[in-house]
């Protein structure tokens, strides 16, 4: 066979290339679980450990309302006022609780399927400081910064959806404080959003605001597209009364509800790694034994947060390698019972986006991936163990993020890419694959390119000013808050909900001009 037949633009390997659509790199919901922390039989282990749990031991201070609903469907309240799941219950309701659902975007070009081992990223936390980006100091967050972050996230591709991340502490009351952390999630991102809601007023004050951006009274239900996230337990396997009423309000309301149990190995969780993850998983499974309740067609997610104590201290350690095995685990587990879940990672414990951040984010977030997490939870942004937030860190973790979820994405195996007729005609012909057609086609589906992390020779980059990673992600913080103000929310409609609650983000904050940035 001659050289110039093997070039031949019309052999069946280059026109396939040539006419396959290209896909993506990297897109929402690839499918991880390759990873295994636990075993089928340590998972068998854990799993008969969590019924006997909650058949034997049981949760203490559940509410009248969810006692009442829970005995009617077979639980009992034991002679020390605890509330115990029987064991045909909790099987039963892990049968038959939804599998998978849409968590919906404000815009439906931002819905994504939870569940399947499905992997999502996505912000999550309560810090209660944010370091100002101007000073490079910590000081207490706002509501402005909740909307900014929320405008950065609507820009970040790796970033699936907006749980707010700060506590506005510019807010009063409760009340106010949930009534404005949900406007200005709203307003800021057309993705899917989600709000800790600690009691049921919240939770009923804040669906006509939602039905009203949805459409009209009833809208919001339709296409639920707030997320209610519930910390209904307070570990070691007690209810939390007031989280409890919020909880029964936002299923009875049609939320999607995360079901939280975030107990502290060694702390409020047993220090063994296996009996953090056995806890959390009765503690959770019991929150949605009673959203299964409440309604069968519930939409909640198995959020498994067990954290992680330096026992030395006491203090969290959002970035160790324990926290690491604990997330994956806990998404291993999640897997075992075919739950839609959640896990938390990425929650370094250091102060600045610097390497040790890098670092802890980059293996605890890599584990919950490739171990299958339908959501991963505060993964983006947080710095100081929870406790504060930059914005630059968001800029920087979209990059890291899309990085490990090309690595969850795998490689291909197929007919054209183990094909031989390519080799060939590189071998006989070229000797490079520079401008072979697969090489066009697949640098555009194979290889993922980063927006921050520099890739350049040292020469370009000293040339270019021998800029570091966090100098240019804050030049692109700079440029997205300073132009991009959301607008999926008429104005009209702005007003209206201004009329009738009391929301403190002024107006004119919320418009390009407003000297902030």
């Amino acid at each position: 066979m001659s050289a110039i037949a093997i070039r031949n633009p019309n052999r069946r390997g280059r026109t396939r290339h040539e006419a396959a659509a290209v896909a993506a790199p990297v897109n929402p919901g690839m499918v991880g679980g390759q990873y295994h922390p636990l075993s089928q039989s340590e998972m068998v282990r854990i799993h008969e450990l969590v019924l006997r749990l909650l058949a034997d031991l049981g949760l203490s201070q559940i509410t009248p309302s969810l006692e009442a609903r829970a005995v009617t469907a077979g639980c009992w309240v034991d002679d020390a006022g605890r509330l115990r799941f029987p064991r045909a219950l909790v099987d039963d309701v892990i049968a038959r609780t939804r599998r998978k659902f849409i968590l919906h975007g404000i815009d439906p070009a931002h819905d994504i399927e939870i569940g399947g081992k499905r992997v999502h990223t996505g912000t999550g936390g309560a810090a209660p400081t944010i370091m100002d980006f101007h000073s490079g100091k910590y000081r207490e967050s706002t509501l402005a910064d909740l909307y900014d972050i929320a405008r950065l996230v609507d820009r970040m591709d790796n970033i699936h959806w907006y749980h707010r991340s700060v506590v506005a502490r510019d807010t009063n009351t409760i009340l106010d404080l949930d009534i404005n952390t949900t406007y200005a999630c709203l307003s800021g991102t057309t993705k899917s959003i989600a709000v800790s809601y600690t009691d049921s007023t919240s939770v009923r004050a804040v669906i006509p605001m939602l039905d009203a951006v949805a459409g009209g009274e009833g809208k919001f239900r339709e296409r639920p597209f707030c997320t209610a996230v519930c910390c209904h337990v307070v570990p070691p396997m007690r209810f939390a009364t007031e989280s409890c009423d919020a909880l029964e309000a936002a299923v009875e309301a049609g939320m999607p509800i995360l079901l939280v149990a975030a107990g502290q190995a060694g702390a409020t969780a047993p220090a063994a790694l296996a009996g953090a993850v056995a806890q959390a998983c009765a503690e959770v499974l019991a929150g949605l034994v009673l959203c299964n309740i409440i309604d069968p067609n519930c939409r909640g997610i198995f959020a498994t947060w067990p954290f992680v104590s330096d026992l030395r201290t006491g203090a969290m350690s959002g970035g160790s390698g324990e926290q690491a095995l604990l997330s994956a685990a806990c998404a291993q587990m999640a897997g075992f019972y075919d739950l839609p879940n959640s896990v938390p990672a990425g929650m370094t414990d250091s102060k600045l986006p610097d390497m040790q951040a890098g670092g802890e984010k980059g293996y605890t977030i890599s584990l919950a991936a490739h171990a299958g997490a339908s959501m991963i939870h505060e993964c983006a942004g947080m710095q100081g163990s929870l406790m504060g937030t930059s914005f630059e860190s968001y800029v920087l973790d979209n990059d890291l993020i899309g990085a490990i979820l090309r690595t969850v994405k795998g490689i291909e195996v197929s007919e054209d890419t183990l094909n031989f007729d390519t080799i060939s005609d590189v071998v006989l012909g070229e000797g490079h694959y520079l401008g072979h057609p697969q090489t066009f086609a697949r640098m555009k589906s194979d290889f993922l390119y980063p927006g921050i992390a520099d890739r350049r020779s040292i020469s370009a980059w000293e040339e270019a000013g021998a800029r570091d990673a966090r100098a240019v992600a804050r030049d692109k913080v700079q440029a997205i808050l300073a132009e991009h103000f959301p607008r999926h929310i008429p104005e009209q409609l702005d007003r209206q909900l201004r009329d009738n609650f009391n929301i403190i983000l002024p107006r004119a904050r919320m418009s390009a001009g407003n000297g902030t940035w």
